[in-house]
């Protein structure tokens, strides 16, 4: 599923990283309406959210087998993941510098992180997005080696499931598409997606494991 104007809350200016914190927080997040996302900014939460919840992620044998293929890490290169992501010869490109320059100001303030996947040393994929308590807010991934980006997710959910907390993480992938689907993201409402949120915003599965 594809955005559209029925997700669209709000446009308006992006002001700092407490503004945008505040609204992942009550749901929403910053992306521009303008081609491949230009300003100016819009505020979306989207009418069915794309979500993967404990228990539901699909790894298919070659996935499996996939994993054996890389090595990762955790916020060893969140600006290199970012430029991946934001490469403009990719469909859907969205990414501006403005956008860029503010998730590394979010990830500098200890907001936003990101998961690189390398093969024999080169950063082959990943993904990165803003984590609060329990519930990881995916803005994109990529990959430049096959299974990559979906190797960087098998490890997210790892991470989330290694640290003991009773509260349920939750991986907001904004929309569900195609892609996403086969690896076990499922749709829920938005009043749905807010109940979860609310729920696991108590966790502290990503800043637990950063501090081990």
């Amino acid at each position: 599923m594809s955005q559209g104007l029925d997700d669209l809350r709000a446009i308006g200016a992006i002001s700092g990283i407490d503004q945008v914190l505040s609204a992942y927080r009550a749901g929403l997040f910053p992306m521009g309406i303008g081609q491949h996302g230009a300003p100016p900014i819009g505020w979306w939460a989207p009418v069915m959210r794309g979500v993967l919840r404990p228990g539901d992620l699909r790894v298919t044998r070659s996935l499996r087998r996939s994993l054996n293929r890389f090595t990762w890490s955790v916020d060893a290169a969140f600006a290199e993941v970012v430029a991946g992501c934001a490469d403009p010869s990719r469909d859907g490109a969205w990414i501006t510098p403005q956008i860029a320059q503010l998730y590394q100001r979010l990830h500098e303030a200890g907001h936003a992180h990101s998961i690189e996947v390398y093969e024999g040393g080169r950063l082959a994929g990943g993904l990165y997005g803003v984590a609060f308590g329990g519930v990881f807010c995916g803005e994109s991934m990529f990959h430049t080696s096959r299974d990559a980006s979906k190797v960087a997710l098998v490890r997210l959910v790892e991470l989330l499931d290694s640290v003991d907390d009773d509260t349920p993480w939750i991986i907001d992938t904004q929309w569900q598409t195609s892609h996403l689907e086969t690896l076990g993201v499922s749709e829920v409402s938005g009043f749905e997606y807010l109940e979860a949120l609310a729920l696991a915003r108590g966790g502290r599965h990503f800043q637990a494991f950063l501090t081990k």
